[in-house]
C-alpha cells in the first residue's frame, strides 16, 4: 500500500462515521448539529440539511476508500486504517455532543 491510501482509508472511515448520526437523525425527522449551524457545532440544522450533510460525507467516505484507495475489506491492515479513526472519532464526538443530547458524560 502507498502511503496516500492509507491517507484515504484513515479519512473515509472517519467521514464514513460521520455521515451515520447525520443521516439518521435527518431521517428521523429530528434537528441536530451540523457545521451549517449557528453557532457552529452547538445550534442545531433542519433534519433536510443533516440528510444532505450525511449524504456528501457517505459519498466522500465512498470516494475516499473506494476510488482514492483500493480498499480491500479483507485486508485487516485497510480495516484498520479505516476503523480506528472511524471509533475514536465517533467517541470524540459521542463526548462533545453527549452533553446536549443527555448522554451519559457529565455537563460542563
Amino acid at each position: 500500500m502507498v502511503w496516500y491510501q492509507g491517507v484515504s482509508f484513515f479519512w473515509g472511515g472517519l467521514f464514513l462515521a460521520n455521515s451515520v448520526p447525520h443521516w439518521v437523525s435527518g431521517v428521523m425527522g429530528r434537528p441536530f448539529q451540523s457545521p451549517f449551524a449557528r453557532p457552529r457545532g452547538v445550534g442545531l440544522s433542519s433534519s433536510t440539511v443533516n440528510v444532505l450533510w450525511g449524504a456528501f460525507n457517505a459519498a466522500a467516505g465512498y470516494l475516499l476508500l473506494f476510488q482514492v484507495g483500493a480498499f480491500e475489506p479483507r485486508n485487516l491492515a485497510h480495516v484498520a486504517i479505516a476503523g480506528l479513526p472511524a471509533v475514536a472519532g465517533s467517541l470524540w464526538l459521542a463526548r462533545r455532543f453527549g452533553r446536549f443530547h443527555g448522554g451519559n458524560e457529565p455537563r460542563p
